[in-house]
Formats: C-alpha cells, structure tokens, sequence
C-alpha cells in the first residue's frame, strides 16, 4: 500500500509582495520572511503597517542557513546577478533552498524581483509574481565598459583600464518553460 504525504506549502515573503500594495491572502500553507525583509520595512510607514498584519496573521521570521548563502552567493556570481541582489534577497532564495534540502516543506517564493526570479529559476526553486510580470527568460550577465569595451568575467563597478562605471550586459539569454518552477 502507498501512502501520499502531502507536503506543507510555506510561502516565503519578499519585500517587493510586501510593497506591491496587493493583500496576501495565504491560507493553504504558512507564511515566512527573513530578518533582511524585516530590515527593510521602514517604521511607521504604510508598508510597515502591511507586515505587522502579516505578522499578527502568522508571519514568521526564519535565518537561513550560512551554507545556502554562501551557494546562492556563489550561483549569483557565476550569473552575474550578485551585484543586483541586496542581501535580504540572498535570504530569501537561501531560505528557499534550506527548505528544499530539507524536503519537509513545498517552498514557493512570493517575489516581484526579477534577480531573485532569475536565480530561482536556475536553481529550480519555485515562485510566484505578485503584481509585476513573470520574467519569460533566464538571463546570465557580465561587466563590460562603456568607454573602453574591456569586459570583466568578476563584477567590478569601474573599469580598471579606464575609469569608467561598468555596465551589466546579458552574456547569454534562455527561454523558461512552464515548470513547477514558475507556478
């Protein structure tokens, strides 16, 4: 005889749901953030507000672990997202793939962010856009100069040859498909 278990459906929270200005209205599973999204609601503000309704409707904050960070970091930087990532959305994907590992849970990151949505999508984690577009590519980016042309393989925010602030460029572009990545 097979048994299912269903798994329970935590909804990892980003700033950018909070600040869509949409209600969230989660009742099929529980509700999570990080203290890097706490960080960021400002005291006192509408979006304040917003997140301690959440909070007093069960939203928790979890940290995750120094391990996912330190693969989401690594991940970012060979996509070339890292230096459009804040450190609150390193949390949250690390907290997404602390739960995956974990296997207990089904974690699906609510984000209007489209890094976080492209290194989600690299790594199979799933989410779900709140107000914005989904984005419909995975993109991998690099450093290039303006003034000179030299292009970098590390992010660097100024040329070395010249001066100039470097500019992210798409190095290489793939269509998503529809997957249990992309609810």
């Amino acid at each position: 005889m097979i048994f299912m278990i269903k798994k329970t459906k935590v909804f990892i929270i980003d700033t950018s749901a909070l600040l869509s200005g949409k209600s969230l209205h989660i009742t099929d599973g529980i509700m999570v953030t990080t203290p890097g999204v706490c960080s960021e609601m400002k005291p006192g503000g509408r979006d304040h507000r917003a997140f301690q309704l959440l909070q007093e409707k069960g939203l928790s904050v979890e940290s995750p672990s120094n391990e996912s960070a330190d693969f989401i970091k690594k991940t970012a930087k060979e996509t070339g997202d890292i230096q459009r990532l804040s450190s609150a959305d390193i949390e949250i994907l690390s907290l997404s793939l602390d739960y995956i590992k974990n296997d207990m849970k089904q974690p699906i990151i609510l984000t209007d962010d489209y890094s976080i949505q492209n290194i989600a999508s690299i790594l199979h984690l799933p989410f779900q856009n709140i107000s914005q577009k989904k984005i419909t590519k995975k993109f991998k980016w690099f450093c290039r100069c303006p003034g000179c042309g030299k292009q970098f393989t590390e992010p660097v925010k100024t040329c070395t040859i010249c001066g100039t602030a470097t500019k992210l460029v798409v190095r290489q572009q793939q269509e998503l498909r529809r997957s249990r990545d992309t609810l």
